[in-house]
């Protein structure tokens, strides 16, 4: 006889979880949307333009293109060097700039991600 399936569905808590393991020094990153840069409160006394999640001012050209910044999903174990392993400095959480062109997107749940290795990471932004 099969037993009856008596899980029940997880309740979708309203954060999305990564169900994808980057591999060596490889980081899940989601990136911020524009309206997500957009709603960020603005520093008083800064010059006119769009400002950045942490209040960076953004020129009009670069509010078009994809966002370079995005907060940290998953992260992989790290990087063998010389047969030590070497861990990614980065944790989960994490808000971070990145290289524009220094990713690979992939899709989860209909939401589109960036996959990039540690090296292609600028700055965490605290």
């Amino acid at each position: 006889m099969k037993k009856k399936n008596t899980k029940t569905p997880r309740k979708n808590s309203g954060q999305a979880k990564a169900q994808i393991k980057p591999f060596g020094d490889r980081v899940l990153v989601r990136p911020f949307t524009e309206e997500e840069i957009r709603l960020r409160p603005a520093v008083a006394g800064q010059a006119q333009g769009k400002k950045s999640p942490l209040n960076f001012i953004l020129p009009e050209s670069v509010t078009k293109e994809k966002s370079a910044q995005g907060k940290v999903l998953a992260v992989g174990e790290g990087k063998w060097i010389e047969g030590k392993l070497v861990p990614v400095r980065l944790k989960v959480g994490d808000v971070v700039i990145f290289s524009k062109y220094g990713y690979d997107e992939v899709e989860q749940g209909g939401e589109e991600l960036y996959l990039l290795k540690e090296d292609n990471i600028l700055a965490v932004i605290k």
